[in-house]
């Protein structure tokens, strides 16, 4: 599903350097972050937190989350509970409502 993901989302390959889509797997955590240059250091890369998907064993769901201008995560409303792991990827994929890209 990740690799799907990454297929449809990464930019080109001579803008990766600047811009470009990354993810992370903290046991049933999937965080999907922008990868930039720092705006004061270009050797090192910011991570701005795009996406946070979580799987919920006890229920067997996939949970989307977003950050609101508060800096906190959010259960994407409408659409924040999910039986696949793909099926949330898609709506982050879709981003109907510009909350995770803009």
């Amino acid at each position: 599903a990740l690799k799907w993901f990454l297929e449809r989302r990464r930019p080109p390959e001579h803008v990766r350097p600047q811009l470009d889509i990354g993810y992370a797997i903290v046991g049933h955590v999937v965080d999907i972050f922008e990868i930039r240059p720092d705006w004061q250091d270009e050797t090192s890369t910011r991570h701005t937190p795009v996406a946070r998907v979580r799987f919920v064993r006890t229920a067997n769901e996939w949970r989307l989350y977003w950050m609101r201008r508060d800096l906190k995560r959010h259960l994407y409303e409408d659409e924040g509970v999910h039986p696949s792991l793909q099926s949330a990827l898609e709506v982050v994929h879709a981003d109907a409502y510009c909350c995770f890209f803009g």
